[in-house]
C-alpha cells in the first residue's frame, strides 16, 4: 500500500495515499478495531454541516482568512454530497468523548480543502484540521451538537412512517368494525369485542408513541456549541456564537436556539435519553402489537387462526407448505434490539462526570442504530404485513358463540355465582351458555335473546333486551 507520512503532536504516522484523513484518524484506525462499525452517515452530517458553518461565522467574525474559510465550506459541500463518504472510518467504539471523529472529520476536509487550494494533502502550513477547520470549537461541544442534529435529521423519517403505520392500523380498525369476536384475558374467554375495537386501539397506541417522540424535540432544539472545552466558551467569540447557530439554522432548517446554560447542554445527555426513552416505549409497544398478530395468526389448523398475515416467505426448509408469520417476526427482534439499545444509553448518560460525558459515542451510535432500526423495520411492517392483513370472520364467529365469556351478561340478571355454575357446566358438559340457561328455564328464550345479542356487548352499558 503506497503511504504518505502526516504528523500530529504526537510525531510522525504513516496515512494511506489515497486518503484524505490524516495522522490522527490512522492512529484512531489502529487504536480501536472493536466493531467493523463505522459511523452513522446521520452523525457525519452532522459533524461536516457544523464544520461548514463554523467555518461561515468565523469567516464573519474575520477571525478565519475568506480564502481558507471558502475552501472549507467547498470540502464540506462535497462530504454533504456524498463524495467523501468513504474517508470516515473511525470504529463508534473509540477514545472518550469522540476526539477521534471529530479529528477524522478535521483531517477529511482540511486534507480536501488543502487540493481545492492547489496543495498537496498533509501540507498544513496554509489550512490546518485543528487551527482552521475547528477554529473555535472542541470536540466537546461539536459531539453533543452532532447528536442533535442527528437526531432531528432522523426523527422525520421516523415520525413519517409511524404515521403510516397508525393509519394502516386505523384502516384495519374501520374494515374490522363489524367483526364480532371472543375477547381475552389471561389467554382465556373474556367478554365479547369487535376485532375493528382491537386494531383501532393498536392505532391509539402508535399515535400515542408518536407524540412521545415529538415531545423530545425542543430539547434536542437548544446546542451548547461555542461552549468549547468545558462549558466557557474559551477561544469562541461570542459573535462566533451568535453566527453559528443561526448558520446551522439555516443549513438545517430546524428552529435552532443557543442553550441558556452551555455548562448544562455540554455536561448533560438528558435530552438524548428521554429521545432513546420514546424509542424504547415505541419499540415495546410496536413489539407487543406484532406478538398479537403473530397469536391472531397463529395455526392455521392448530392455532386461533382469527386473522391471515401476507404470506412473504417459504417458513421451513422440512415442512412444505408451512408459512410463518416472518415480517412480526422480525419486528419484535428489531424492537428488542432497541430495547437494548436504550439500556446502553442510560448507562452513557450516567456515566457522565464533571464537566463532560465522555460516553458521548456510544450514545450517538445507539440512538442513531435504533431510529435506523425502527424506521426501516416499522415501513416493512406496514407495506408487507399490516396492509394485507384479512380476518377469518367464521373462526371469529364460532370462536364467540362458544365462549364462556357471554355468561358475563348473565351475571346482573341471575347473579355471579350462578353464572360461574354455568360456565363450569358449560366446560363439563361441552352445552353452550344458551343451552343450559333454557334448560334451565333460568330465563325465557327471548328474553336471553334480547340480553346476549352479541353486537349490544361491545359497548358500555347493560345489553338491551
Amino acid at each position: 500500500m503506497n503511504t504518505r507520512i502526516e504528523k500530529d503532536s504526537m510525531g510522525e504516522m504513516a496515512v494511506p495515499a489515497s486518503a484524505y484523513y490524516g495522522a490522527q484518524t490512522a492512529r484512531a484506525l489502529h487504536n480501536f478495531p472493536i466493531s467493523g462499525l463505522k459511523p452513522h452517515p446521520a452523525f457525519t452530517w452532522g459533524t461536516v454541516v457544523i464544520k461548514r458553518c463554523a467555518a461561515i461565522a468565523n469567516m464573519s467574525t474575520g477571525r478565519l482568512e475568506e480564502k481558507v474559510g471558502n475552501a472549507i465550506v467547498a470540502a464540506a459541500d462535497e462530504a454533504l454530497a456524498g463524495k467523501l463518504a468513504d474517508q470516515f472510518v473511525v470504529d463508534p467504539f473509540q477514545a472518550g468523548a469522540g476526539t477521534s471523529h471529530n479529528m477524522n472529520v478535521n483531517e477529511v476536509l482540511a486534507n480536501r480543502a488543502l487540493e481545492l487550494l492547489g496543495q498537496k494533502r498533509g501540507d498544513f502550513g496554509m489550512l490546518h484540521p485543528n487551527d482552521h477547520v475547528n477554529m473555535a470549537q472542541s470536540t466537546n461541544d461539536v459531539i453533543p451538537t452532532a447528536i442533535r442534529l442527528a437526531s432531528l435529521e432522523m426523527l422525520d423519517p421516523l415520525l413519517e412512517v409511524l404515521e403510516g403505520l397508525e393509519l394502516a392500523l386505523a384502516a384495519k380498525g374501520k374494515e374490522f368494525d363489524h367483526i364480532l369476536k371472543s375477547g381475552r384475558t389471561h389467554l382465556q374467554d373474556a367478554v365479547p369485542i369487535r376485532m375493528g375495537q382491537e386494531f383501532t386501539a393498536y392505532a391509539v397506541a402508535i399515535r400515542k408513541n408518536r407524540e412521545g417522540l415529538e415531545s423530545c424535540i425542543p430539547a434536542l432544539l437548544e446546542l451548547g456549541i461555542g461552549g468549547t472545552a468545558v462549558g466557557t466558551g474559551l477561544n469562541a467569540e461570542p459573535a462566533y456564537i451568535t453566527a453559528i447557530i443561526e448558520q446551522l439554522a439555516i443549513a438545517t432548517g430546524f428552529p435552532l436556539v443557543a442553550s441558556p446554560d452551555l455548562f448544562e447542554a455540554m455536561q448533560n445527555m438528558d435530552p438524548f435519553l428521554a429521545l432513546s426513552s420514546a424509542l424504547r416505549r415505541t419499540a415495546v409497544n410496536i413489539g407487543r402489537i406484532a406478538n398479537d398478530l403473530r397469536l391472531l395468526a397463529s395455526g392455521p389448523r392448530t392455532g386461533l387462526d382469527e386473522i391471515v398475515l401476507p404470506p412473504i416467505q417459504p417458513g421451513s426448509s422440512i415442512m412444505p407448505g408451512k408459512i410463518n408469520p416472518s415480517m412480526a417476526e422480525m419486528t419484535n427482534m428489531a424492537c428488542f434490539q432497541v430495547m437494548g439499545c436504550d439500556q446502553a444509553v442510560m448507562l452513557a448518560t450516567q456515566a457522565g462526570q464533571l464537566e463532560l460525558n465522555v460516553m458521548m459515542p456510544l450514545i450517538a451510535y445507539n440512538l442513531t442504530f435504533s431510529m435506523e432500526l425502527l424506521r426501516n423495520c416499522v415501513q416493512k411492517l406496514t407495506e408487507s404485513c399490516i396492509n394485507g392483513i384479512t380476518a377469518n370472520e367464521a373462526r371469529c364467529r364460532r370462536y364467540l358463540e362458544e365462549s364462556l365469556g357471554l355468561v358475563t351478561v348473565l351475571a346482573p340478571y341471575i347473579g355471579y355465582n350462578a353464572s360461574a355454575a354455568i360456565a363450569k357446566e358449560s366446560v363439563a358438559s361441552g352445552k353452550s351458555i344458551r343451552e343450559i340457561v333454557l334448560e334451565q328455564k333460568l330465563m325465557a328464550e327471548d328474553e336471553l335473546d334480547g340480553i346476549m345479542r352479541p353486537e349490544h356487548l361491545t359497548e358500555p352499558g347493560l345489553p338491551k333486551q
